[in-house]
């Protein structure tokens, strides 16, 4: 290989970090509401899988429906904040998983109850490079505790 089309490929650890920065940045822009952004992350089709929270199937949604869906019960609370910790990547070719750690805690001022609910356990990402960027069409949420007022999410909602 020519050394000029050398240089220009990622190394491994650059695509690592790049993979994890596009997980990361889906905690990060439905935080901040910054719904655009968000969508921008997601493959054409993404499997979503909430059902160690919420029971029922895992969904393939669009990037619109996710935001959509995402909006209407983050947008509802007075502050969300999702860390995410742990990376662990693995590249094959242009696909790639990521699995990390996370914490969410949601506040909502309520008149009945903590305003405070927090969750935690892991997330799988899987990814796919489209156009020279990493998108994520698998999301797999692992809830593995949670404390506070569980019912916050319907509040919020409703």
């Amino acid at each position: 290989m020519p050394d000029s089309l050398a240089a220009a490929a990622p190394s491994t650890s650059e695509t690592k970090i790049e993979i994890a920065e596009t997980c990361t940045r889906m905690a990060v822009h439905a935080d901040r509401r910054e719904w655009a952004l968000l969508r921008g992350l997601f493959a054409d089709s993404v499997l979503l899988d909430y059902t160690s929270l919420n029971g029922g199937e895992p969904s393939r949604l669009t990037p619109q429906e996710i935001v959509d869906a995402w909006a209407a019960t983050l947008g509802g609370f007075d502050a969300t904040q999702h860390l995410i910790a742990n990376h662990l990547v693995e590249v094959d070719g242009d696909r790639a998983v990521c699995t990390a750690s996370f914490q969410a805690t949601h506040r909502l001022a309520t008149p009945y109850g903590a305003p405070l609910w927090t969750l935690g356990g892991d997330y799988r990402w899987e990814l796919a490079r489209t156009g020279g960027r990493w998108l994520i069409d698998s999301v797999v949420m692992t809830a593995t505790w949670g404390d506070g007022n569980k019912d916050l999410p319907a509040r919020a909602a409703g």
